[in-house]
């Protein structure tokens, strides 16, 4: 990147970014596919110019006012935003970048994901509210486009990548939050083709405003008939108003705003329950909101969870960006915040914090957590690439199968992590870190809810252990094992750290291919399951020690401050972070039933 930017507070290193996409990734070499082959570096260095530009001037100045002026409804009904939510998105539409992943049917850019993932990253950590509009309706678009008919693309994804239209996501319900198999709201056939919705809808981001022209809302329902459970869910697209077949904007369907929810973070950004179908904009008396069906009745969640997905990505890639630029931001205080003195020399000066041990290692945890989530963040975004153009279909299938398996990870251990980054900017900030005079409380306010966004760390555990690590009879996990043997290999041609680290990642590998066998001979699900999420954590850290092993191998041989910075934060990770993992594989090993040989009345 040229990005020379200056912002305060600081975003992103463009420095880190050239280094993980050019020479670890080194996505220079997609430019020979067929997709990307109008791109080259040079493109590719002017789109996270321009992004980083955008966050900036346009999205970094108004994140503490989206923060404190709430989203409100006014007399009229309407939700009021502080304008600058809308600048700031009109500024990001008419760029394109809306459209950057899309292909040129849809007069998109045709950018690799990896390089719009790191450029997104930039909008991410200068205003997660804001950029949070804009990523529902990349994801919501992608959806459509895989499933939707010509004229859904035509009627509702392209106004979404124009920035006239916005989207979400509809899962949840007042009753039925993460389980999906208890939703109730319903979608009745009607003559015409659509269908007829009513019902509610609870936590949904970006759920009503005025920012954009409409909302296209992605509804999952049910149809009278179908069966019960998750396979009875149907996915429907119920705009905030009906557009004619021309395109022009008409009446406000049947969707009405119910209240707003107040989280204490991403305040920016409106969260919504939404009443489907209750005649609040159906006056003539015909009660349900319009839909229409996406795909076939019943296939519902399988669609969805092409979004869910996506967004889980994009979760932990906003949980990083927030952990990376309180880092920046704790960084830069250590090195001109004067406090204390160096131990043993009272007669000197005061020194600034950084020269004290305790708050280098603090420093240190945190840019090993925010660099190493990056570095995997655009790892799996660049492994959808690979899904999407690789010339040799086995190697596709491969980057689906690793992608699979990676993505509860990739959503969740940054979501965790990069919060702990958070936690320590404050700590290091000392008494101002909890005040509103500095950034970094706001920061890990914002942070916070990514440990609940997209699923908990609970359904991902479940996930993870439950299901990815079985599927394909154990192909996914044993592709990953694979992956690191490879790495460790290359390592024992490096220098010593480098050569110890590869045999530790080996060790652990080891460790995940037994402890993974072991909790499931018992042939007892809910056993096997009590401590998912000590698999997650325990898994997740060996697979960021992959990463780390991975930034060391492509700085190998190579001097400077970066390159040294590099080395020293895998040495912490392999130092202070692995070994944590040997604690929880022998837990779940012991098999343990703490708790579920609990009676919730010793509470």
């Amino acid at each position: 990147m040229k990005h020379n930017l200056k912002s305060d507070p600081p975003l992103l290193d463009p420095r880190d970014l050239d280094f993980l996409l050019y020479e670890w990734l080194e996505v220079q070499s997609l430019c020979t596919r067929e997709r990307y082959r109008e791109h080259s570096q040079e493109t590719f260095d002017a789109v996270l110019d321009l992004t980083a530009e955008l966050a900036v001037k346009r999205f970094a100045p108004h994140n503490k006012l989206g923060d404190t002026r709430e989203p409100s409804i006014d007399p009229s009904g309407a939700v009021i935003t502080v304008p600058e939510i809308k600048d700031a998105l009109d500024a990001l539409s008419a760029t394109g970048l809306l459209a950057g992943e899309f292909g040129a049917r849809l007069d998109g850019m045709q950018l690799p994901y990896v390089v719009s993932k790191a450029a997104f990253a930039w909008l991410q950590a200068a205003n997660i509210s804001t950029s949070a509009y804009a990523a529902l309706t990349i994801a919501n678009a992608h959806l459509l486009e895989t499933y939707g008919t010509e004229d859904q693309i035509d009627r509702w994804v392209r106004p979404m990548l124009a920035g006239r239209f916005f989207g979400t996501m509809c899962l949840s319900e007042p009753g039925a939050g993460s389980s999906l198999a208890d939703l109730t709201t319903r979608a009745i056939p009607h003559e015409d083709g659509t269908y007829r919705l009513t019902g509610s809808k609870m936590w949904i981001t970006g759920g009503d405003h005025e920012i954009s022209e409409n909302i296209v809302h992605l509804v999952l329902a049910r149809v009278p008939g179908g069966p019960a459970g998750v396979k009875g869910i149907s996915l429907f697209i119920v705009p905030k108003y009906l557009v004619g077949d021309d395109g022009t904007i008409g009446e406000r369907n049947d969707v009405a705003l119910a209240g707003l929810n107040h989280k204490m973070g991403n305040r920016g950004t409106t969260n919504a329950l939404l009443s489907l179908g209750d005649g609040t904009h159906r006056p003539d008396g015909r009660a349900g909101a319009v839909g229409y069906l996406v795909g076939r009745e019943n296939q519902g969640l399988t669609q969805m969870f092409h979004m869910m997905n996506e967004a889980r990505i994009g979760v932990g890639l906003a949980a990083t960006a927030l952990g990376y630029t309180a880092y920046l931001q704790s960084l830069d205080y250590a090195r001109t915040r004067i406090q204390g003195r160096a131990l043993g020399r009272p007669q000197e000066a005061p020194v600034p914090i950084i020269t004290h041990p305790d708050v280098r290692r603090m420093l240190l945890a945190q840019k090993s957590y925010v660099e190493g989530a990056l570095a995997l963040g655009l790892y799996c975004a660049r492994l959808l690439d690979e899904v999407d153009t690789a010339d040799d279909p086995a190697d596709r299938t491969r980057a689906e199968l690793l992608l699979e398996l990676l993505t509860p990870i990739t959503k969740s251990w940054p979501s965790q992590w990069a919060l702990e980054a958070n936690s320590l900017a404050i700590q290091i900030h000392g008494g101002y870190g909890y005040t509103r005079d500095y950034h970094v409380e706001q920061l890990y306010r914002d942070n916070r809810l990514n440990a609940i966004h997209e699923g908990t760390h609970a359904i991902h555990g479940l996930d993870l252990l439950g299901r990815k690590v079985l599927m394909a009879d154990g192909a996914a996990l044993r592709l990953l094992l694979e992956t690191f043997a490879a790495t460790s290999k290359r390592a024992t041609d490096a220098s010593a750290p480098l050569r110890q680290w590869g045999e530790r990642l080996h060790e652990s590998a080891q460790r995940v291919a037994a402890v993974t066998e072991h909790v499931w001979r018992s042939g007892d699900p809910e056993l096997a399951l009590a401590n998912a999420s000590a698999y997650l954590e325990a898994v997740g850290h060996c697979v960021l020690a992959w990463i780390w092993l991975e930034q060391a191998l492509a700085a190998e041989g190579k001097t400077g401050d970066f390159y040294d910075g590099k080395r020293h934060a895998a040495r912490y990770f392999f130092t202070y972070e692995l070994p944590k993992t040997d604690y929880q594989f022998d837990l779940l090993m012991s098999m343990d039933r703490t708790t579920l040989d609990l009676s919730e009345n010793w509470f």
